[in-house]
Parts: structure tokens; sequence; C-alpha cells
């Protein structure tokens, strides 16, 4: 299996903020990278952690809790939208989170020139291959009862620091990676199509996170960043090489930051990040955004009662 496929896991996000009136409590399962890691890295053996400051600077106690972030992530703020389940109807009426298939680009196809994947793998094959496994993991998910799933599409992978420090003089994107994730990203909304034509629609609702991030990349100061290039925090070109540790350099406003690390959205970034998949039209998060999600469900639920 590709590499990101290696550190699934099951991540109850925790709630951090009020439930709307309007809103029914419900469960919310997060499974992916660390895009969305709420601190199951921390267990794990690797050199890629976020169990040390500077992460978690800008939260309550400024604690750093395994988090990819100078604060909270995307499950953290979908969390104040949703509140917590109290005791039953955990898998059937929950929110699932999946975002998978940045690292099978980044830490496996391109991590080398003439890597592995690559020489078994043209790009379209390797497509294929993803693809044949996110439908395995999708139609196990709706087989084990989950009846909402948000699926992540791959962001920007060739806009990221860690990636202009490599491959980049003056900030552009690199095409390569680009390319992989503008021919993916339409297969993966597709293969969602297809699963929401066999099991119903909504059930299954896709979010263009390349869309997303392309808004802030190509002009980030009509959003109020100051630069989508440079990391807050990191060392080297772009503040793109090597990890983010106490002796990285650290930007003194994370507001004005797309990017948090090397590769990780700031706080602020995240939450308007979110504010598109509470409220963006279709170009973004199909076929309904989220809050049209939980007033449907409300409804359903109400019906019921």
């Amino acid at each position: 299996m590709a590499s990101s496929w290696l550190i699934l896991a099951l991540l109850p996000a925790l709630c951090l903020g009020t439930l709307p009136s309007s809103h029914a409590a419900r469960a919310f399962f997060v499974f992916g990278d660390s895009l969305v890691d709420n601190g199951n890295n921390n267990y794990l053996v690797t050199a890629a952690r976020a169990d040390s400051p500077p992460y978690g600077i800008d939260t309550p106690d400024h604690r750093a809790t395994g988090r990819f972030s100078n604060g909270k992530n995307v499950p953290d703020i979908i969390s104040e939208h949703l509140g917590a389940e109290p005791t039953a109807r955990l898998v059937h009426g929950s929110l699932v989170l999946i975002t998978l298939g940045g690292n099978d680009f980044v830490n496996n196809y391109y991590l080398v020139p003439y890597s592995a994947r690559s020489r078994e793998f043209s790009l379209p094959d390797y497509i294929n291959y993803i693809l044949s496994e996110y439908r395995q993991i999708l139609t196990r998910l709706y087989d084990l009862g989950a009846r909402r799933v948000l699926v992540q599409g791959v962001g920007p992978i060739g806009c990221v620091p860690a990636e202009l420090a490599l491959h980049s003089l003056d900030g552009s994107c690199d095409r390569e990676l680009q390319r992989a994730a503008e021919m993916y990203n339409p297969r993966l909304m597709a293969l969602l199509e297809e699963l929401n034509a066999r099991y119903g629609g909504g059930v299954f609702v896709g979010v263009n996170m390349q869309r997303i991030h392309n808004d802030f990349i190509e002009d980030p100061k009509a959003y109020g960043f100051e630069t989508a290039t440079q990391a807050c925090c990191g060392q080297g070109r772009f503040n793109g090489m090597g990890l983010c540790t106490m002796v990285s350099n650290l930007c003194a406003d994370r507001d004005t930051y797309v990017f948090w690390d090397a590769f990780h959205p700031t706080e602020r970034a995240n939450r308007l990040i979110v504010q598109q998949f509470m409220s963006g039209s279709t170009d973004y998060i199909a076929p309904m955004n989220l809050s049209t999600v939980l007033a449907v469900d409300l409804h359903k639920e109400q019906m019921r009662t």
C-alpha cells in the first residue's frame, strides 16, 4: 500500500466549541494523515512529530498536542459546528472526514527521483491504483454504517514550502506535483459520484481542497495573508527545509501566513478552509456543503421523533 494508507487511524475529534442550537449532536470520526491528526502520531516511531513547541503555540494553554499547526486543525474547527455525541447512534448517525492521497504523491511517488513506485507505475496507472484502494476503503465505511462521509481531495501539493524549497527559484509551484494533483482530484470526484449513484446521493461529499487552497495561494492578500510561499516556522529557503523546532525561525504573527510549517496550514488558514466546508458553493464542496448536510439530517431526525 502507498504510504499515507499505512498510517490510517481513527481519530475521535475533540469538540472544542459550543453546539449550535440548530444542529443535533453527532459523533465525528476522522481518518487520515498529518493534516487532520490530533495526536495519534505522538505514539508512532517517526521523526515527523508535532508534540513539542512551537507547535500549539496559539492554543489556549500554548501546549503542543500533536496537531501539525500553531493551533486548531480542520477537524477541531468542524467540531465547533457539531457538538459531541451523548451515548449511542455512533456510526449510522455519525459524520466521517477522510483525508488521504497527499502522502502517496509527496512522500512516495515523488519522494526521490526514480522512486520504486514511479518505476512500477506511470502516473496515470498510479492514480488508478490509489483510487482502487480508496474505493475499497469508502465501500467498507459504507458497509460499516457510515452515511455521511466528507472526502477531501489533494491540495496544491506542489505549492507547499517544502516543495518550493526543493524545486522553486521564485516561489512558483512545482509543475509536476501540481500535474499529479490536477489529474487525481477530478478522478476522485468522479469516484464519489459513482458511489453516490450506487448508494444514494449525498453519502459521499467531495471537498475540492485544491480549489480552496488556490484561492489563498493565487491572491493571499485578498484573504489577509502576507505570504503563501513562506512557512511561519522552519528554516532555509521559504522556511521549508527540515522540521519546525524550538531553534527554527518563527514568525511573530501567525495569522498573516497561509502555512504554519513546511506542509501544514496555520489555524487561520484552517478556519477559512472550514468556511468553505460549511457554506461553499459546489465549486468547493459537492453535492452539498456541510451546513446543508446538517440541516437535511436534522430535518430527518425531527421527522423520526
